[in-house]
C-alpha cells in the first residue's frame, strides 16, 4: 500500500512540476510509513537551481500547513542567497552540505553539517547552500513555501 500511495503523490508531484505549478498537488502520508527506497524523486520546481530532485513526505507546500520534503543534490551544487517568510527546519540525512549566513553565497563563511547535522534558518534571514558531495537533506516548514532571492539576478525563474 505505501508503494501505492508513493507513486499517486510522485505522479501528482510531477503533474505539477510538469506545469511549473506551486502549490503542488500531493496526497498525505498515511499512518503506514514509507520506506528511502520506495520514494519516487522527481526534478525539482524551478525555484531552485536544475539540477535538485525532490519528493514531498507529507503536506502541502502550497497550503498553509507543515510541510516535510526532502531534496536531492549533486556534488557542486549551489542554491544563492536567499530567504522564506518561515522557518525552515534542515536535517542532513546523507553526505554533507555546507550553510552559511549573508547577503551572497560566501564559501569562506560557511558551516559544514555532516550527516545527522542540523540547521534551524529562522524566517526571513538570508542564506545560502552548496554541495561537495551528493547531498540528501530533509526540511521542515510552515507552507505555504516561498523563497525570494536576494540578488534578483541569481533567481533561477527568471
Amino acid at each position: 500500500m505505501p508503494l501505492t500511495i508513493a507513486s499517486t503523490r510522485s505522479r501528482l508531484l510531477l503533474l505539477a512540476l510538469t506545469v511549473g505549478a506551486l502549490p503542488m498537488a500531493v496526497a498525505a502520508v498515511t499512518q503506514t510509513g514509507m520506506n528511502a527506497d520506495g520514494l519516487k524523486w522527481a526534478a525539482a520546481p524551478p525555484f531552485l537551481p536544475a539540477g535538485a530532485q525532490l519528493v514531498v513526505l507529507d503536506g502541502d507546500p502550497g497550503k498553509a500547513v507543515r510541510v516535510t520534503l526532502r531534496l536531492k543534490f549533486p556534488a557542486g551544487y549551489q542554491i544563492p542567497a536567499h530567504w522564506h517568510p518561515t522557518q525552515e527546519d534542515v536535517t542532513v540525512v546523507s553526505g554533507s552540505l555546507n550553510v552559511g549566513m549573508g547577503n551572497k553565497l560566501d564559501k569562506a563563511a560557511g558551516t559544514l553539517l555532516k550527516a545527522g547535522g542540523f540547521v534551524a534558518l529562522p524566517e526571513k534571514m538570508n542564506h545560502y547552500v552548496w554541495t561537495d558531495e551528493e547531498t540528501v537533506v530533509q526540511v521542515h516548514l510552515q507552507g505555504p513555501f516561498e523563497i525570494t532571492y536576494a540578488d534578483p539576478a541569481t533567481d533561477p525563474r527568471k
